[in-house]
């Protein structure tokens, strides 16, 4: 009888425990399930851990649930959709548009992003400024179920003159490639694929940008078995729109591709050195990187804004090298020799890492990196005075995008007059840094594409560099 007492109690409690929400199973299980796809917009394996914008906003979600992160990646859009739907993910991150169609089976949490249909080709003196002015059979290409495949039908009702051609399993980076070596004329893309292309490969112009805007969000399954995870994302994004933490996320990955800093010559000049001079210093670069732990492609980067990965470059005012160190800061650091590459790379490096080691611990990365670069190239007193300014006017003098906008004040009596250190050319380190973060971004892809020319034997490298002249570097 007592046996069957406690079988019926169990069972009555059973009952009236209730299950567990979809939050509260997350947070049991220490793990959230999200899924994505390839791409710098998205997702891409970092020097020592993995970035792109819908990852580090997933890491964070993840974080402040006070869970494990796992990341499912699928090569296209059409794959990602049935893992969303079919609840083995949690939910997607991968760039996708808020659209009716979508709708159908999936539920968007809050906008993050904001994106435009743009058109891109190979520059060229006479371009359309609309899809209605393109001659007739005029091809333009877009990805199979990507933000612009949902408008294809809207597209070739109301311009049947245009060939509609839909590519499947490929990805925006190679569509913007074939753009670039002329087998695709016209591409159709997102507006944040496009800026990271252009970024990539010269000579490339957005003929128009369409008028339908697009809002970016994550996607979560739309016949969930409850609201908790999904109201929890809602609270997520409102406290990064808050807290301005969105849009520094932005700035990291979209603040340096301005045409303003970079030019298709600067991008056509860096390819050619590329295959020419990097071959020559690539193993000095990843030897003293190796040695400072930091990324070679970053010390590269940093060279080549220098010295275009000239060691036998000298300024007007003394600098040289290819870090182009000054004579006091070679003294100073034990440097004999600035021509010589890899005391000058090392020398430079071991530079910046004694300027990363005066910024507070406070100032989180990249931005520590960033505010050491424009430190490197303006000096540290006057980085002191800039973080003094972006206080000064309300500003965050931890955030790189903060101190960015008051560097160029050091320039104006009505502000410098009132630093420590005084007048500065305060514009010249916001290039400075804007050039490097792009020209890091190009060596990675380039890296990672398997493209870039392997370091060259020692005697291949004498044999070179005794033919590299003196030169003045740009900017000096």
């Amino acid at each position: 009888m007592k046996l069957l007492i406690t079988l019926f109690l169990g069972f009555i409690v059973t009952l009236c425990t209730p299950e567990k929400t979809v939050l509260e199973r997350v947070q049991a299980e220490g793990e959230l399930r999200f899924a994505t796809r390839p791409g710098w917009t998205t997702y891409v394996n970092g020097y020592q851990s993995p970035k792109g914008i819908e990852y580090e906003l997933a890491k964070r979600f993840s974080q402040e649930l006070g869970v494990e992160l796992k990341v499912t990646v699928v090569n296209d859009v059409a794959t990602l959709l049935p893992v969303v739907t079919g609840q083995q993910v949690h939910f997607a991150a991968a760039g996708l548009a808020i659209h009716h169609q979508r709708k159908l089976m999936l539920r968007f949490g809050p906008s993050y992003q904001k994106a435009r249909h743009q058109l891109l080709s190979r520059k060229s003196r006479k371009l359309p400024t609309s899809l209605a002015d393109l001659p007739k059979d005029t091809a333009i290409y877009l990805l199979q179920d990507s933000n612009q495949f949902l408008q294809l039908t809207h597209w070739q009702q109301n311009y049947p003159h245009i060939q509609w051609k839909v590519l499947a399993n490929v990805t925006p980076l190679e569509l913007i490639k074939q753009v670039w070596q002329k087998k695709v004329r016209y591409a159709l893309l997102d507006s944040t694929e496009v800026s990271y292309g252009k970024a990539f490969y010269p000579n490339l112009q957005i003929v128009f940008s369409l008028p339908q805007k697009q809002t970016l969000a994550w996607a979560f399954p739309r016949f969930s078995e409850d609201d908790s995870l999904y109201l929890a994302a809602i609270r997520f994004f409102n406290r990064l729109q808050r807290s301005g933490e969105l849009k520094q996320l932005l700035e990291r990955y979209y603040g340096h591709l301005s045409d303003t800093y970079f030019d298709d010559i600067r991008i056509r000049d860096f390819h050619h050195h590329i295959r020419e001079r990097l071959p020559l210093y690539r193993k000095y670069f990843e030897q003293v990187a190796a040695r400072y732990h930091v990324d070679w492609r970053f010390l590269a980067a940093l060279g080549y804004q220098e010295s275009h990965w000239n060691p036998k470059a000298v300024s007007r005012t003394g600098v040289k090298g290819m870090m182009m160190l000054t004579r006091m800061t070679a003294e100073e650091l034990g440097v004999e020799d600035r021509e010589d590459p890899f005391s000058s790379i090392e020398g430079g490096a071991r530079y910046l890492m004694n300027i990363k080691r005066r910024i507070s611990n406070k100032v989180d990365e990249p931005d520590k990196t960033w505010l050491a670069l424009a430190a490197y190239n303006i000096g540290f007193g006057h980085l002191i005075d800039a973080r003094k300014l972006t206080r000064h006017l309300r500003g965050n003098a931890n955030h790189w995008i903060d101190v960015k906008k008051r560097l160029p004040l050091l320039t104006k009596p009505k502000w410098y007059r009132k630093t420590t250190y005084g007048y500065a050319r305060g514009y010249e380190p916001v290039e400075f840094v804007q050039n490097i973060r792009q020209f890091y971004d190009i060596l990675v892809y380039l890296d990672e594409q398997a493209t870039l020319s392997k370091p060259l034997s020692p005697v291949e490298r004498h044999l070179t560099t005794i033919m590299l002249p003196f030169q003045f570097p740009p900017n000096l």
